[in-house]
């Protein structure tokens, strides 16, 4: 049987107001959701961990699931759909996600960090609008395409290439074991955009999508190789994001590194 619905929609925070720190702001329905969430993990994720390892995916219905409890926004502002938790509510409910097999987390959770958070801290407008209740809702998974054969995650060493050709990037390069990559509809690729700055300075992030004509991916390794064209139009802000050698998360142009 599935387990039990509980509320965990846009509206599950919604009374409680703003905040920007990492606190817990209502243990009452951190609670209520937290045990949701165990009670998912016990009922159906535990029994499926045996098929999940032998056929290598996550069952369909269990991802249904998944969204239905709001999994794969926890971290995505409520504006765009998710949860909206804070870090130490997300580390309360990954907790209880880190009691089953790893495999369940790791689908959603790229919508939750890495696949996501450039969006959020540095995506245009537009770019929120467009991606982020998808992700949110996990009608859209994301993946981060950073560690390449040559370099593995030594960003400022990377030599994916992004050139400017008019209206496009113009991508060309391999990554290695990037995370949901054959399930992913969107990357966030870091790609040199300045070939004189061998720096992490020179270092660009663009959303590549799935479908983008050029890209390509290896279901066996999770290899994601592309000689792609991408809209500038739809990538500008968080092409001129740059990254620093020792952050995880895009900037907006001229912010202090934090």
């Amino acid at each position: 049987m599935p387990a039990p619905a509980i509320e965990a929609g846009p509206s599950l925070f919604s009374h409680v107001g703003r905040y920007d720190v990492a606190m817990i702001r209502d243990p009452e329905t951190l609670a209520a959701l937290r045990d949701g969430v165990a009670r998912f993990v016990r009922d159906r994720l535990i029994p499926n961990e045996a098929l999940v390892a032998e056929t290598d995916s996550v069952p369909e219905p269990i991802v249904a699931e998944m969204r239905a409890l709001g999994l794969f926004g926890l971290s995505i502002p409520e504006a765009y759909g998710g949860l909206g938790l804070t870090m130490e509510e997300e580390v309360t409910i990954a907790f209880e996600l880190g009691r089953t097999s790893p495999a369940f987390r790791s689908l959603l959770g790229t919508n939750n960090g890495i696949g996501s958070q450039g969006l959020v801290f540095a995506g245009t407008p537009e770019q929120k609008a467009d991606y982020l209740p998808r992700l949110a809702s996990g009608e859209l998974i994301a993946a981060f395409a950073l560690t390449e054969p040559g370099s593995g995650s030594d960003a400022a060493s990377l030599s994916t290439s992004a050139r400017r050709d008019g209206g496009h990037y113009v991508l060309n390069g391999t990554k290695r074991y990037i995370t949901n990559a054959t399930e992913a509809g969107i990357f966030t690729v870091m790609a040199r955009t300045d070939p004189a700055d061998k720096s992490a300075h020179g270092i660009s992030a663009l959303i590549v999508e799935r479908e983008t004509p050029g890209s390509r991916s290896a279901s066996s390794t999770a290899r994601w190789a592309t000689v792609a064209r991408t809209r500038a139009t739809s990538s500008s802000r968080i092409v001129e994001s740059r990254r620093r050698r020792s952050s995880a998360a895009p900037r907006a142009p001229g912010s202090r590194p934090r």
